[in-house]
């Protein structure tokens, strides 16, 4: 597509994908700054501060590739992510130009989602791509039908309780073909928590916003120092499994979050018949996801790296299998199973550029409550220690070593690893030789009837 067209494209797909209620220009004063809400909302506030949310347009990763799209297209991807990282940004003409050191960014629009952005939602298009609406006149809307402030008008908005709400902005398509980017909010509303019953229904406010990790858990409290008890309040943390952003601008109490997050969400099995030295070991690895209303991984999945680590050693601490391993790089072992999508460009080959993105190539992601089976095999020498001692992991990274390496230089930050479930066993024996699942057991069963075959003939 040449370069006049895609403008012409983008500039449609902009102008039907975020709509502003009122026809006069907004300005980033006619929002609220979030200190101003801490006034009487402290904890919500206090949740909010070093959130995603709240840091949505100081990510230094999503910074520096917005600025690489740019670079890549001539500016012609600049208001395109930058609608759900700085809405306020984006509503009053501050961005683009994009980056923190735009003269013309104010204040507010630099705190990425805030209080008021989202409390002054009025409406959506649709779902995607920022399809927001948005009445700055005062009003904050929210999901209470009997909220009454002394300070601002308030209004009911059943938006707010809503996926939908969510979905406006975490669901992605490119904005030239279409191409799904992130699907957070269609893996959920294809998926078995959308019950299509609002009793039964589990929304993403119901893991998202509650203390339950993975789940709804009732808060009961008050959402403002002179409000009334209520049976619960949405808290406003927005944890998801991303501890990278958090640790690296040191949001402690949302790191730890993620992390816990990320270890309630999947769960391994594993499994092998019993081999001895000389055998060939056949493990099966089971990977099942328990807690996560979408798939595993969600988001920029391209980027996510959720992968099976398996490390099997004799008895001497010799090991004898390891898939999952790291490199001297920080990279993954290619051959380990790896949950992830595989975008395509123009070509079909391989490609981390979303703005290049034309195909999906791969895409094994576990979907909500549904497992995967992963086999591995491997030969134990005939001079193995036994028993033989296997040890799986799940593994996460926000993002590959490989990509930050990309956008921030070698050597200077190391992707942290999350250890999202694990599990162990042993195998072998110490005679060595194969064995039958539950060979053993069946002998213990005919050795307790022959002896009771021998006492009952010498009773007699």
């Amino acid at each position: 597509m040449n370069k006049r067209l895609f403008t012409i494209v983008l500039a449609i797909t902009f102008i039907f994908s975020v709509g502003v209620v009122a026809s006069e220009d907004v300005e980033s004063s006619d929002f609220v700054d979030p200190s101003v809400c801490g006034g009487c909302h402290s904890d919500i506030y206090d949740q909010w501060k070093g959130s995603l949310h709240s840091i949505a347009y100081q990510d230094p990763l999503y910074l520096k590739l917005e600025e690489i799209a740019s670079e890549e297209t001539d500016g012609l991807t600049d208001d395109y992510c930058t609608k759900c990282h700085t809405p306020i940004g984006v509503l009053s003409g501050e961005v683009p130009p994009i980056g923190l050191d735009n003269p013309d960014l104010s204040d507010i629009a630099g705190k990425g989602i805030s209080c008021d952005f989202c409390h002054s939602v009025s409406g959506s298009t649709g779902i995607g791509n920022g399809a927001y609406l948005v009445s700055p006149d005062g009003t904050k809307r929210g999901p209470h039908e009997d909220s009454t402030s002394p300070y601002h008008e308030t209004a009911y908005s059943e938006l707010h309780t809503k996926a939908e709400f969510c979905g406006m902005c975490h669901d992605v398509y490119h904005q030239v073909n279409n191409h799904p980017i992130e699907t957070t909010y269609t893996e959920w509303e294809e998926g078995p928590y959308n019950t299509g019953d609002v009793t039964t229904t589990t929304y993403c406010q119901d893991c998202h916003m509650t203390p339950g990790v993975t789940h709804f858990e009732a808060n009961p409290g008050k959402s403002t120092s002179i409000g009334p008890e209520r049976e619960h309040i949405y808290t406003h943390y927005f944890v998801g499994g991303n501890a990278v952003l958090p640790g690296l601008l040191d949001s402690k109490v949302h790191e730890k979050m993620a992390q816990d997050r990320l270890k309630s969400a999947a769960t391994l099995e594993l499994t092998a018949p019993q081999a001895g030295a000389g055998d060939e070991a056949d493990i099966k690895v089971k990977v099942t996801n328990v807690g996560a209303g979408h798939k595993l991984p969600t988001g920029l999945t391209e980027a996510r790296e959720i992968w099976i680590e398996v490390v099997a050693v004799d008895a001497s601490g010799k090991e004898l299998f390891h898939s999952g391993a790291l490199d001297e790089e920080g990279n993954v072992d290619p051959s380990a199973v790896m949950y992830n999508t595989v975008l395509g460009d123009a070509n079909g080959e391989h490609t981390m550029k979303v703005w290049e993105a034309e195909s999906t190539i791969s895409d094994n992601r576990i979907p909500p409550k549904e497992s995967r089976v992963e086999t591995y095999n491997f030969m134990i020498p005939s001079d193995a220690k036994l028993p033989i001692t296997v040890d799986a992991k799940l593994n996460y990274r926000s993002a590959s070593q490989e990509l930050l390496d990309t956008l921030l230089g070698e050597d200077t930050f190391v992707s942290p690893i999350a250890e999202m479930a694990a599990v162990e066993m042993e195998i072998g024996s110490v005679g060595g030789g194969s064995e039958t699942p539950g060979f053993g057991f069946a002998l213990t069963i005919s050795g307790i009837l022959a002896v009771a075959l021998f006492l009952h003939k010498t009773k007699r």
